[in-house]
């Protein structure tokens, strides 16, 4: 299944695409796709509906973010090789964990603003694994299970913020509109092998990154039980599972993001992303 929410930010109603593209909407059968809808039993139940029996949506409507509640966003730095190797940064013994605040959290399609003195944003495309069911220390073998479904991230990055500016990463990450997921969220029974899925980006019809999931250094099932070992995973939270090479940071020379430029992402069976980006208002005023 690919379950939306749609509508004006912060109005947003419980959808799905229909196996004909269309929109369809849930509100009859679940108020919101919170924790409960997420679960087993809540997405058998969604899945046992004949979606011709739900009303149709006309028009096309904003998809905001597919989950309704996001307790936590955590992001897995240099989990792709090439991408490592082209911030020259080492290859990880073990995943590199850090967070994005939730407040960066946005719609697929909304438009992403540049942070104030900002000169060095950045594009980053990703699988998002969103948690079904709560996980803690969870086995390698049993953490799927434990998974509702997957997504597009795009990991927007500022990285003066990120590396100039001392302490964590978090800084760099967690920048209003860094954290687009979406368009929707894909369920398990229909992406039965995420390390099968390729995913890319390009700026200005521009591709600059082209990767594939199998070439991750810590696959999905790692990611979640490593995770799950040091904090209690619970119904929609996120993992953004890293990037491959192809990031602005990777160019010779750097190239980074200003304002006009249009990113479109994708990944195999998840669909797309088109982000408009724009000025913060206040360089917008001094320009």
């Amino acid at each position: 299944m690919k379950l939306v929410r749609y509508g004006a930010l912060g109005k947003e109603k419980p959808g799905l695409i229909d196996e004909a593209g269309l929109l369809r909407d849930l509100s009859s059968v679940i108020t919101d796709i919170d924790a409960k809808a997420l679960g087993r039993d809540g997405l058998a139940r969604i899945a046992a509906i004949d979606p011709q029996t739900l009303p149709l949506v006309a028009g096309k409507p904003r998809f905001g973010t597919p989950m309704a509640h996001v307790s936590k966003m955590i992001c897995v730095g240099m989990n792709y090789a090439e991408h490592a190797a082209e911030t020259n940064a080492q290859v990880p013994e073990l995943p590199v964990i850090f967070m994005k605040a939730t407040s960066a959290i946005m719609g697929a399609n909304d438009d992403v603003i540049i942070p104030q003195g900002s000169d060095k944003t950045d594009w980053e495309v990703e699988l998002g694994v969103v948690i079904g069911e709560t996980a803690r220390s969870v086995t390698v073998e049993n953490a799927l299970a434990h998974v509702a479904g997957y997504l597009v991230v795009n990991d927007l990055s500022e990285r003066a913020f990120q590396f100039d500016h001392g302490g964590q990463w978090v800084k760099g990450k967690s920048c209003d509109t860094f954290g687009p997921l979406g368009p929707w969220l894909v369920t398990t029974d229909e992406i039965t092998d995420p390390q099968n899925l390729r995913l890319w980006l390009e700026v200005n019809g521009h591709r600059y990154q082209n990767g594939h999931t199998r070439t991750m250094i810590f696959n999905v099932a790692k990611l979640v039980s490593h995770i799950s070992r040091y904090m209690t995973l619970l119904p929609g939270d996120v993992i953004s599972t890293g990037t491959p090479s192809g990031v602005g940071l990777g160019q010779k020379p750097p190239i980074y993001l200003r304002p006009g430029d249009v990113i479109e992402l994708g990944i195999d069976g998840l669909g797309r992303q088109r982000q408009q980006v724009r000025a913060h208002a206040e360089d917008e005023h001094t320009a």
